[in-house]
C-alpha cells in the first residue's frame, strides 16, 4: 500500500477504469467503478488496482464468462460481471 491519499487513489482508479484498451471494458469498468469504488476497503481497492493491470482481452473473457478468471480475482470479476444485471 502506498501513501497515496484515498481521494487521489479513487480518482486514479476511476480514470483507469474509463480509459481501457477496448470500449466494452471502458463501459463495464467505469460503470462498476462509479457505483462501487467509494465503498471499497483499502484491501478491496488493492485487488481492483491489480485487476486493472490485466489485459483487456483477458478481462473481457473473464467478465463475460468465456473463461475462468484467476482465483485471486474471481470474486471481483464475478461482481464486475453483474454490473448491468438487474438487482433482485
Amino acid at each position: 500500500m502506498s501513501d497515496e491519499p484515498r481521494e487521489h487513489r479513487l480518482k486514479r482508479l476511476h480514470m483507469r477504469s474509463m480509459r481501457r484498451g477496448i470500449k466494452e471494458m471502458d463501459l463495464i469498468l467505469s460503470t462498476y467503478a462509479g457505483r462501487h469504488l467509494v465503498d471499497m476497503t483499502d484491501a478491496q481497492l488493492d485487488v481492483y488496482d491489480a485487476m486493472l493491470n490485466e489485459n483487456d482481452q483477458d478481462l473481457y473473457r473473464w467478465v463475460t464468462g468465456q473463461e475462468t478468471p484467476p482465483a485471486h480475482l474471481s470474486e471481483l470479476i464475478h461482481a464486475v460481471s453483474r454490473t448491468f444485471q438487474p438487482e433482485n
